[in-house]
């Protein structure tokens, strides 16, 4: 093309210059962000941080504008896995760091491509250019162009296709240096975690309430967990179950803790207390007065449940209300419109879902009616409450609750804190996590309830 710079046939001496492998990291929703986005980015940054912790060699992060850059002496691909469960990251990007001139880029992304050929004859191929040093001799467009046709002088007719290519060569023009990349790792997206605040989320063994935590993850909410047991009425699977979740989804966050109280002598409270078929609704009132009064004492400010409108009996739209009149908090429900299987499908993309269809004892089905009430009364509900002192119950809970720090967080347990024991109670047998009860039967859906 006339005009365009050549490739010189032979380099010139230089001085060191920026060379190696490094990772792309492109930002998700943080760009929107105007005055306060440092304040965003640098969460960003801290999270990051917290990934990286103990994958056995130093490493950098180097800051731009609307990209972060991540390298080390490190494996490639332990930093783009570690990277690419960081809430706030559009996209992974592993990379080459050249100096940034036209003859270096040229040269590395004619490499790129025919390694990339060597591999997949026939592939088609596209040119993206982003230029953040606006002196760089030429404009993004021009670039494209003439590093198009280098790629194609050099390797051949390879066919270009710029809506679907096989190969998007991808390169950000800086000022000391630039970045070629060839392949990209879809990230996660969203708000950095923390940068919301806190939230406390109700945590089941089923699909519904991992992916919900998941979901408010991503709109920067920093989460803790909190399951309820039938304990001394179930065994212990469930609290296996709850610690295998939260360990997975705390590898998307800075750990959170996990808090395990045991609901069997309350649940039995309100059975006898007349709750008939506000059984279910008037337990689920429970769990969210406790679930509340526990997240003043973490400081969240909000409670996620994994409800999904119509789901069940208990999460119709009139006992959602009601359950929500027990509470103190927001209650958030990232999953009120979701259809079962796009729940299902989040949980396999996250990585929970193998965990969630183990079978377990469900507290939800203790004591459980034959048929649950669609429209729970408040007065109702505030009958049966009345024949209990609530206050003691809650304070009852929260007293024998245990604290769990479930994966390698990082973070020492507050004092007084139980350690984490997950040990079966010798007196009761635990079956293994494939067990079925005496009649043959799964003892749990993970498909239906929360």
């Amino acid at each position: 093309m006339p005009g365009e710079p050549s490739i010189p046939s032979s380099p010139s001496p230089r001085a060191p210059r920026p060379s190696g492998t490094c990772v792309l990291l492109k930002h998700g929703e943080v760009f929107l962000k105007g005055r306060n986005r440092h304040l965003f980015t640098e969460r960003l940054h801290d999270n990051l941080r917290g990934a990286l912790r103990g994958i056995g060699g130093s490493t950098w992060i180097k800051s731009g504008q609307n990209v972060t850059v991540l390298g080390g002496e490190v494996p490639l691909d332990d930093l783009v896995e570690r990277a690419r469960r960081v809430i706030g990251f559009n996209s992974v990007e592993p990379a080459l760091r050249v100096p940034s001139t036209v003859s270096d880029i040229t040269e590395t992304a004619v490499e790129a491509l025919a390694t990339a050929r060597a591999e997949r004859p026939g592939i088609s191929f596209a040119v993206r250019a982003k230029r953040r040093n606006k002196n760089f001799e030429m404009t993004s467009s021009q670039f494209e162009r003439f590093l198009g046709a280098r790629i194609r002088e050099a390797l051949g007719p390879l066919p270009v296709n710029l809506s679907s290519p096989d190969v998007l060569v991808s390169v950000e023009i800086d000022h000391k240096e630039s970045y070629v990349s060839w392949t990209r790792h879809q990230g996660p997206g969203g708000l950095p975690v923390g940068s919301s605040g806190r939230a406390l989320v109700l945590l089941s063994g089923g699909y519904d309430s991992p992916v919900a935590a998941y979901r408010a993850m991503r709109r920067g909410l920093r989460c803790d967990f909190v399951h309820f047991t039938g304990a001394p009425y179930t065994n212990a699977a469930s609290v296996y179950k709850a610690y295998a979740l939260a360990r997975e989804l705390n590898r998307y966050q800075p750990g959170g803790r996990l808090h395990v109280i045991a609901l069997g002598h309350a649940q039995k409270q309100l059975a006898i207390a007349g709750a008939g078929r506000l059984q279910v609704v008037a337990q689920r009132r429970l769990m969210v007065r406790a679930a509340s009064a526990l997240a003043d004492r973490t400081r969240a400010e909000a409670l996620v449940t994994g409800d999904s409108l119509g789901q069940v009996a208990s999460q119709t739209l009139a006992n959602m209300a009601a359950v929500d009149e027990a509470a103190t908090l927001p209650v958030l429900r990232p999953l009120v419109g979701w259809e079962k299987q796009e729940i299902i499908n989040e949980a396999r993309s996250i990585g929970t879902a193998e965990i969630s269809v183990l079978p377990d004892e469900d507290c939800c089905k203790l004591l459980a009616p034959p048929r649950v009430t669609l429209r729970a009364g408040l007065t109702d509900l505030h009958t049966v409450e009345k024949r209990l002192d609530l206050d003691d119950v809650v304070d009852s809970l929260l007293r024998d609750i245990q604290v769990m720090h479930p994966g390698d967080s990082g973070e020492e347990a507050e004092p007084g804190a139980d350690s984490p024991d997950l040990r079966p109670d010798p007196g009761r047998p635990v079956p293994s996590v494939c067990a079925t009860d005496q009649s043959g039967r799964r003892p749990h859906d993970p498909r239906d309830g929360r």
